[in-house]
């Protein structure tokens, strides 16, 4: 009988496969020859496509036992036990040991995933992995805690870091090949109470050859945009919190201005792509090298174009407004809720209202959207109450979307995001505001001049059914 073929599976096959995928695809592994692994599959969950995923993951050709859902039931249920998490996912709760390649498989499923990053977090008795997938942690996997010191030597000794050194923070870089693309990854280890902490950041390279059409600007915002980047000298900031895709439009905005007649230099922290043609510097605050300092070099490098990563302090706004006013183009971002924020924000740095008013281009903020998965997102009723308290739209639909979440999804509900973004360029109306100081209702000059605002292109994003109440929720909790 299969059901007893199942209950001889020896321990080292069974660990071949992650109890989470076993789950997901209704799979129990047979036997393991050289590079092709037998499975038993349930037939109403298996198709090609699941074939292909796992052939990448494991690294082996997949050959299928037909049989039915409830031997896979009962055979899941003897031989991978669920750890229930407080969504009621799946979580995999492994045996002895990690596996040499578990580490590339990790890579393989939040590539997949599309995830920005992977952490690896230590407690005192279990080790959790989390990725986060369009902004959002989920739990992915529990590690027992003897297991956790393997997997954390492996992935120093992959990033050329100190696996002695466990009393301070490392940082390093992996460069790896998943689903044929190849990427860097960024690792961050951190101290804590029960071990090292590990963030690894997946860094596709994708992002730099983004067209500027892409990015999820309207057609007013595009033309603003390109009209205050083609002006000679000037400075131009977008706002936004971590994650909210300005790096990416920092470098799309790069691709436009990167000419074989302009001089463009860089300071980032770090470096997270390399671009051709363009000088980019690494911040070591550690031997001096900070943005002010690489800003002040910058001007003896005879520049057209420089680009910041952040202006965090009051040393480098006042270095990023002298690049400005000596007729440089300076691009960089900087920590505001909104777009007109930045103008009070750089005058706490100390920036004279003056000369913030004269050398201004354009300011901008952006957020990034979950979309609704398009598999499982389901009609509700909008009723006006519903809206965010003093938001009124010019129209109002009778009906939104909802999440709910499926196996496409990985049952979040969501799928993918899209930027949104604000474009405020600095007319002479507007600069008289910033030089003069001007205690004026912005929201009603701004309207006055047509400046589609993040609210307005997110609740036009609700109305069409691409993302929900809940998300426009959450862009109004973290705009104003």
């Amino acid at each position: 009988m299969i059901l007893e073929e199942f209950i001889q599976i020896d321990t080292s096959v069974q660990q071949s496969i992650h109890a989470s995928l076993a789950w997901k695809h209704g799979i129990i592994p047979h036997t393991i020859e050289d590079d092709k692994i037998l499975l038993y599959a349930d037939t109403e969950k298996w198709n090609e496509e699941i074939k292909e995923e796992l052939e990448i993951l494991l690294g082996k050709s997949i050959e299928i036992r037909p049989t039915t859902q409830a031997i896979i039931q009962h055979a899941l249920v003897r031989f991978y036990p669920k750890a229930a998490s407080q969504n009621g996912k799946e979580i995999s709760q492994y045996k002895e040991g990690i596996k040499d390649d578990f580490i590339q498989q990790l890579i393989d499923e939040a590539y997949m995933l599309g995830s920005s990053d992977i952490h690896i977090e230590t407690y005192e008795e279990k080790c959790r992995i989390r990725l986060r997938v369009d902004g959002k942690l989920t739990e992915k996997y529990i590690l027992s805690a003897r297991e956790y010191p393997a997997l954390i030597n492996k992935i120093k000794i992959k990033a050329h870091l100190d696996i002695a050194e466990k009393r301070l923070p490392q940082d390093g870089r992996i460069h790896v090949n998943s689903r044929g693309k190849s990427f860097d990854m960024r690792i961050s280890i951190l101290p804590t109470l029960h071990g090292e902490k590990v963030v690894m950041r997946l860094l596709n390279r994708d992002a730099t050859s983004i067209e500027i059409e892409k990015l999820g600007m309207t057609e007013k915002q595009q033309n603003d945009f390109l009209t205050c980047i083609k002006k000679p000298h000037g400075i131009l900031l977008i706002s936004g919190p971590t994650g909210s895709g300005k790096t990416t439009t920092l470098y799309a905005t790069l691709k436009i201005l990167n000419k074989i007649s302009t001089n463009i230099l860089t300071v980032e922290d770090p470096v997270e792509y390399t671009l051709e043609g363009i000088n980019q510097v690494q911040v070591k605050e550690d031997i001096g090298l900070s943005f002010s300092e690489a800003l002040r070099s910058f001007l003896r490098q005879d520049p057209d174009i420089i680009m910041l990563g952040e202006i965090r302090d009051n040393q480098t706004a006042q270095m990023a407004i002298r690049a400005a006013l000596t007729g440089h183009l300076v691009l960089s971002t900087i920590h505001t809720n909104s777009a007109w924020g930045t103008v009070s924000r750089l005058n706490d740095m100390g920036v004279p209202a003056y000369l913030l008013a004269g050398t201004m281009n354009m300011t901008a903020a952006q957020r990034l959207v979950r979309m609704l998965c398009p598999t499982c997102k389901k009609e509700a009723e909008l009723l006006p109450q519903m809206l965010p308290p003093g938001f009124k739209p010019q129209s109002m639909p009778d009906v939104h979307y909802v999440s709910q979440g499926c196996e496409h999804c990985q049952y979040t509900g969501y799928k993918g995001r899209k930027a949104v973004y604000e474009i405020i360029p600095i007319d002479n109306e507007l600069a008289g505001i910033i030089k003069h100081g001007e205690s004026r209702d912005m929201d009603d000059v701004l309207k006055e001049k047509k400046i589609e605002r993040l609210m307005d292109q997110a609740f036009a994003m609700m109305q069409s059914g691409s993302t929900s109440l809940e998300e426009v929720y959450s862009l109004l909790m973290s705009s104003y």
